[in-house]
């Protein structure tokens, strides 16, 4: 256990020390920034209410959740194995008295950790550019809805970190496993929309399960389906990321 704890404190200080980290906070205060903005613009323009303080962190988790947070996630996962296996730091971290499967697991650890960091800055950042601009619709159940919704789209954001893990184990470039996870997403997305009566079944159509959590008559048979959908998913893209990690030869 000390072996992955250490491990662990590791990895959560290179990501910290990544620029990388910086560049998605800048990305994501722009981006709240620009979409507040742009719901002014609608609102004024055209006299429409626009979206409600409690409305407007549901709306861009909407948005991100397809969008830069995927990219943020795929950065960061490849960097942390494709990155190290090509400058060598890799081997030199597995000459450390640790087994393959803790490093690993804390190497996974470190990325869920930065997803969820990831997560909660965006939604208090998004509360508060929402109560600012309009303080009057702000309430507790709003805020709990919001917490939830955030909370909850960190266990679809691990299946596609993990499914990036098994790319950036197969292909050594990690330009080629960025482009590779890129095709996967949008290839899983259009199959979504051709095959719509089973796109329950992808993993990507995961990405929303959030709005489970926040109707008004809580659907608990979809939520837990949906769930047990998503911890398969989870086993089998770990058990098949760490048997090309353990096969890989450094």
């Amino acid at each position: 256990m000390e072996g992955f704890k250490t491990a662990l404190i590791n990895e959560i200080e290179k990501l910290y020390k990544k620029k990388k980290l910086l560049v998605a906070v800048i990305i994501s205060v722009i981006f709240i920034i620009m979409g507040q903005v742009t719901i002014l613009g609608v609102r004024s323009g055209f006299g429409i209410r626009g979206a409600s303080s409690m409305d407007f962190p549901i709306l861009v988790l909407s948005v991100i959740v397809n969008s830069i947070l995927p990219l943020f996630t795929a950065l960061i996962t490849i960097d942390s194995f494709s990155g190290e296996f090509s400058q060598n730091i890799m081997k030199i971290a597995l000459t450390r008295p640790i087994t393959r499967l803790k490093f690993f697991t804390a190497k996974l650890t470190a990325i869920i950790i930065y997803i969820l960091f990831n997560l909660y800055f965006i939604m208090l950042l998004s509360v508060l550019t929402g109560f600012m601009f309009n303080s009057n619709s702000f309430t507790l159940r709003g805020i709990f809805n919001i917490i939830v919704s955030y909370t909850v789209t960190l266990l679809p954001m691990v299946i596609l970190a993990l499914v990036i893990i098994i790319l950036a184990n197969l292909i050594k470039s990690g330009t080629g496993v960025f482009f590779a996870a890129v095709l996967v997403f949008i290839a899983f997305k259009v199959l979504e929309v051709v095959l719509s009566k089973y796109s329950g079944i992808f993993f990507t159509s995961m990405l929303d399960w959030y709005k489970l959590w926040i109707m008004n008559s809580l659907p608990i048979l979809k939520i837990i389906r949906r769930f047990m959908m998503i911890l398969s998913y989870g086993i089998i893209f770990f058990t098949a990321g760490y048997y090309f990690f353990d096969k890989k030869d450094f």
